[in-house]
């Protein structure tokens, strides 16, 4: 049996420095990741706290967050996890 992720919610902080657009990119480009959604939830003077939704057949967690670390992000929670089982 497979286990895959379909869809992640994470509450990330990340530097004013790196770009919404670059990280939305980033991570819309791993594969099993077919759609990103970003949303702004806090700004202060030197973070934003972003919640990121990612959608696709098979998210690869350990993958996500290299990315968010590169881009000097922290993840402040995950809040949702949907996965599908296969039993082939």
């Amino acid at each position: 049996m497979s286990v895959y992720i379909r869809k992640l919610v994470i509450d990330s902080l990340k530097p004013h420095e790196f770009s919404k657009f670059d990280l939305s990119k980033s991570l819309c480009t791993l594969s099993g990741v077919e759609e990103l959604t970003l949303a702004v939830t806090e700004v202060d003077s030197n973070t934003e706290t972003v919640r990121l939704t990612l959608i696709g057949p098979d998210i690869n967690f350990e993958e996500v967050l290299d990315v968010l670390k590169e881009c000097g992000a922290a993840v402040k929670s995950v809040d949702e996890i949907i996965t599908k089982s296969t039993n082939s």
